[in-house]
This record gives structure tokens, C-alpha cells and sequence, in this order.
């Protein structure tokens, strides 16, 4: 099965059901208000996978992460890690601070953050390692990885550059960035599943 990071349209995001993220929203809209914030309703619709519309976003995290890590306590401050890499749910809204809550488990608190904080951080490392503009802009049904897959992998032998040196963090480093700015784009929320 593995991890997945996945957009959710309005159905999705508001159903209570077993495998919707009703409470979450509604655990996400209570603290909005009481931080005298507007609600988040306004998801849009979920949309089907189709290759390049970017409308939907579904990427598997399987490659190793240990690059990548080691990549942000180069280039971000510990809280600026935590904020990149530790989020649950990511809204396409500033946050002026991360929300906490028992999402998926009530044992441990997962973090809600704001796209926008997200994605300088994004962006940031994108720069450190002069990710290709040849990267999938748009990451429909795992766009993102099979382009790091195989077209990467191609482009790695003709072009060299910092990302050339390891393909898996590279891989996060888009991900990341990606995701991002599909959830400001798409104004929707994206979340691990």
C-alpha cells in the first residue's frame, strides 16, 4: 500500500464517514474561528486523475527520505524544517501559526499548515538544488513519480546540476513544491493517506 499524498475535494474533506476528513475539518474550522479566522468551506469538488489537467494530485512516497532530510538541515532552520516536512493537512490558506490536533490518532497531535507558509520553503530548496524546469508542473495519478522514474533519469545523463546527484531527494524536493502550489492553485486541501 505505502504512503500516499493525495488533494481532497469538498466531498471527501467534509464526510464523517470511516475514510472522510469530516472531524478534521470541523476540528480545523472550530480553531479557525477561535482565532477569529473565517471557516474553511469553500473546498472545490473532487475531480478524477487525468494526465496533465492538473486537477487532482496523487503522488506514492517510497523513495528514501535521508537525502532529502539532510537536505533541509542544510539549507532551513529547525522550525522551518518541521514546518516543510511536518505537516498532516496542508491548506491552501496562511496560517500565522500551524494548527495542532489529534488527527487519524488520538495518542499524538498532527500538525495543519498553510500552503503559503509551505511553499517559500518549497521554493528555497528547489533553488539549492536547481531543480529542472522539466519537472511535472501539474502531479495527476503519480505524474511526478514516474517522471522521476524515467525522464529524470535521462535528463540527469545530459544535464548536470545539484539534483543530478541524488534522484530521491529531488523527488521530495518536487513533491513538496508541488504540492503546495496545487493546494494554493486548486484552492483544496492535501493530505497524507
Amino acid at each position: 500500500m505505502g504512503v500516499y499524498l493525495v488533494s481532497v475535494g469538498a466531498k471527501e474533506w467534509f464526510d464523517d464517514e470511516e475514510d472522510g476528513w469530516g472531524a478534521a475539518a470541523s476540528a480545523i474550522n472550530a480553531e479557525l474561528r477561535r482565532r477569529g479566522l473565517p471557516p474553511y468551506e469553500d473546498v472545490p469538488p473532487e475531480t478524477a486523475f487525468a494526465p496533465g489537467s492538473g486537477q487532482a494530485f496523487g503522488e506514492k512516497l517510497s523513495p528514501s527520505t535521508t537525502g532529502f532530510l539532510a537536505l533541509c538541515q542544510t539549507h532551513l532552520s529547525q522550525d522551518e524544517s518541521e514546518m516543510l516536512c511536518g505537516w498532516t493537512v496542508l491548506v491552501p490558506f496562511s496560517l500565522d501559526e500551524e494548527i495542532w490536533m489529534p488527527i487519524e490518532s488520538d495518542d499524538h497531535e498532527s500538525m495543519v499548515a498553510g500552503a503559503p507558509q509551505v511553499l517559500p520553503l518549497a521554493e528555497k530548496l528547489a533553488a539549492a538544488i536547481d531543480l529542472p524546469a522539466e519537472t511535472p508542473a501539474t502531479c495527476d495519478n503519480l505524474d511526478l513519480s514516474m517522471w522521476f522514474r524515467h525522464q529524470a533519469k535521462e535528463l540527469a545523463a545530459t544535464r548536470t546540476g545539484p539534483w543530478t546527484k541524488d534522484l530521491d531527494t529531488a523527488f521530495y524536493v518536487a513533491l513538496f513544491l508541488r504540492a503546495a502550489q496545487h493546494s494554493i492553485r486548486r484552492a483544496c486541501p492535501t493530505v497524507y493517506t
